[in-house]
């Protein structure tokens, strides 16, 4: 998630929503893999002073029941539990069933990009355009009637 709202947004924007963003390390080490885009490594290799990166707990500490799940979602996960996180970011959909399976709240990229539209931060048609040139997989009629819910209204007097 974090590649992705690099590659459409300014990444101060979680700052602006969140007192905290912690990264678990096996996620930062997936962020530097040579098939990640140029711009989210050379991001990830001199992280922002707002993001905090936690060493990944054991995978032993979590593996049975998250089962089925890549290790970067897992560690989410995991870390989310230990912490007593508030929210965890997450699109992938088995991790984020997992997560709530586990009592977490979740959100995605179409979640943070609706709040920061609502809070004035992003134009969110504008932000939705951006996305749909990366690899996030959503349905069209989804987004447009996204989209509709920041869309001036005409009025016809």
């Amino acid at each position: 998630m974090l590649g992705r709202l690099h590659k459409i947004l300014d990444t101060t924007l979680l700052p602006a929503l969140f007192d905290k963003v912690i990264l678990p390390s096996s996620v930062q080490t997936e962020l530097t893999d040579p098939d990640a885009p140029p711009s989210v490594r050379t991001w990830i290799a001199d992280p922002p002073a707002w993001l905090q990166v936690h060493e990944t707990p054991r995978r032993q500490s979590y593996q049975a029941s998250l089962e089925g799940l890549d290790e970067g979602e897992a560690a989410a996960i995991a870390l989310a539990i230990s912490l007593d996180a508030d929210l965890l970011l997450m699109d992938d959909r088995k991790g984020v069933i997992a997560a709530r399976g586990k009592g977490l709240r979740v959100t995605g990229t179409l979640g943070l990009l609706d709040l920061s539209a609502q809070r004035g931060l992003v134009d969110f048609a504008q932000a939705i355009n951006r996305l749909r040139q990366t690899t996030f997989r959503i349905p069209d009629a989804l987004l447009d009637s996204l989209i509709k819910k920041y869309s001036p209204q005409d009025h016809n007097i």
